[in-house]
């Protein structure tokens, strides 16, 4: 069986799976989310605490959990690990939280399957399917962590100090508000590599029918948005015309009243 040689990898279709790859398993080493908190019990500070794809935090995590102790709203238990802060009886639990690092070395290992193809024919199936189940497993995930989220802000424990507190749904980004605490969430760092990783993939899906390099592509940029910028280019075009009169100095403008013809008197 013909396996690619390292030229072979020269190819977008080839080479952007490869660190795409690389990307997935990378984003574990950082944050997938950030909240910051601003409450009345820290006036001097902003709490700050970051999640990870595994059961881990970073931060202000143990005065994190002081402030939604009050409300009665707790970090879930990921089950099937030992996360590095403590468990309330009542939290959630979230076992997929364990398996974070699965999905995303999953679609690591796979990625580096596709771009290993022996055959084009087989490349082109693989980036197809290789790009569609990537979407799917990340869009699975925010869709559980949304549910999660949505689960235990509506089951907020009932002998929690501060009561008559309505159920909510901290989101995924934005800024929310439970009783006096202020809270903005925020992707972290792993997020965004992940979303490249994701990106890239589609790039090498695009490209699958065409061995175009990496050299190359600066020049299929350029060519591609050929066509798309005229309207706009006749737009500046325009503008720059405009610019250019407004440069240029003018000479007076006479009207008719100031222009004397020829022997007409003063």
């Amino acid at each position: 069986m013909q396996r690619p040689t390292f030229d072979d990898f020269r190819e977008i279709r080839r080479g952007l799976p490869v660190i795409a790859a690389l990307l997935f398993v990378a984003a574990l080493a950082f944050p997938m989310w950030r909240i910051s908190v601003d409450a009345v019990q820290y006036p001097s500070t902003t709490l700050h605490v970051s999640l990870y794809a595994y059961p881990h935090l970073t931060g202000d995590f143990i005065e994190m959990a002081r402030l939604n102790h009050y409300v009665g709203f707790y970090f879930p238990d990921p089950v099937l690990l030992e996360p590095n802060f403590p468990v309330e009886e009542n939290a959630i639990d979230v076992p997929e939280w364990s398996l974070g690092p699965v999905a995303f070395v999953g679609v690591s290992l796979l990625s580096v399957f596709v771009a290993v193809a022996p055959t084009t024919e087989k490349l082109k199936r693989g980036l197809k399917y290789q790009f569609g189940g990537t979407v799917l497993v990340f869009t699975v995930m925010l869709a559980d962590i949304q549910y999660r989220l949505w689960q235990a802000g509506h089951t907020l424990d009932p002998s929690a100090p501060v009561m008559g507190v309505d159920g909510f749904t901290p989101p995924l980004w934005g800024q929310y508000q439970v009783a006096n605490i202020t809270s903005v969430s925020r992707f972290g760092l792993g997020a965004y590599m992940a979303a490249t990783a994701v990106g890239l993939l589609a790039v090498g899906y695009y490209y699958r029918n065409e061995s175009v390099s990496f050299g190359d592509l600066p020049a299929r940029l350029r060519s591609g948005l050929t066509g798309l910028p005229d309207a706009v280019r006749d737009r500046l075009g325009r503008d720059g015309e405009a610019d250019d009169d407004d440069d240029t100095p003018h000479s007076p403008t006479t009207t008719t009243a100031e222009t004397q013809r020829p022997g007409a008197r003063p």
